[in-house]
């Protein structure tokens, strides 16, 4: 296996700490997401090149490209032979899989979003046209391309600014609410959920400190999740001071709010 991996942040976050709660052995390739790497590094297939995810890692497993963080997770769990990153109760799994749809369709979209918007734009302007052109040009997506160049020119809707800022205070109140029973994890045990929910939150407590003003559960849960040694290792594998700040387009916003 090979994993082409961004800054341990959002969905490389997520996949470099499942790959090491698993154990399983895979050749680290880090690559720019930040600056398009993915499209000219990474072996993309149709799946991988137009996933919803946006500008995630890519696994190549026996040539077969895969993306899409949470599902990455799901496959490196069960290639270990269930390393329990997900619950066996069916029910259980159910609702880890519908709080992972929580994250993956509200808060990685606005967390992309907000994200982007503080750290993205003036990395992309620094980009001559030619470079900018040349990052642009690999991308298959439309949608994906357009959202590239809306980056770089700062072209964020105030609305959507303020829809984002929302979604991720509502994630908040619902981890401190999930937490408030005294669990350690949203799930009872760790799992894909935790690191899900971390990996997108992460990177939104310098550019929206309110949200996690008077959440205490959620602080303590993050500062937990931090310390897991499998986090940690994922953390060790960035190759800037901050990976937090490390933002690439992420999954569309819903286009139905």
């Amino acid at each position: 296996m090979t994993l082409y991996h961004g800054e341990p942040n959002g969905p490389s976050l997520t996949v470099l700490a499942a790959l090491y709660e698993t154990g399983l052995d895979a050749d680290l390739v880090p690559i720019d997401l930040s600056l398009g790497e993915r499209h000219r590094k990474a072996p993309l297939g149709v799946e991988s090149a137009m996933s919803i995810e946006g500008e995630g890692p890519v696994l190549e497993v026996n040539g077969e490209a895969m993306a899409d963080s949470v599902f990455l997770a799901q496959y490196l769990d069960e290639r270990a032979g269930g390393a329990g990153l997900q619950p066996s109760d069916p029910l259980a799994h159910w609702e880890m899989m519908m709080w992972c749809r929580y994250i993956i369709e509200r808060v990685a979209p606005a967390a992309a979003y907000l994200g982007n918007r503080a750290h993205g734009t003036a990395r992309l302007k620094n980009l001559d046209g030619p470079a900018f052109d040349m990052l642009t040009d690999a991308i298959s997506s439309v949608d994906l391309k357009q959202r590239w160049i809306d980056i770089r020119n700062g072209d964020f809707d105030e609305a959507k600014v303020a829809d984002s800022a929302t979604k991720i205070s509502e994630a908040v109140d619902k981890l401190e609410e999930r937490l408030a029973d005294g669990r350690d994890w949203l799930m009872g045990d760790f799992s894909i959920a935790d690191l899900e929910s971390y990996a997108w939150l992460a990177g939104m407590v310098s550019i929206l400190p309110s949200a996690f003003d008077r959440a205490e559960n959620a602080t303590a849960w993050m500062v937990r999740v931090k310390a897991r040694p499998s986090v940690a290792a994922a953390l060790a594998c960035a190759q800037s001071d901050d990976p937090t700040t490390a933002w690439a387009p992420g999954p569309e916003i819903n286009r139905w709010g």
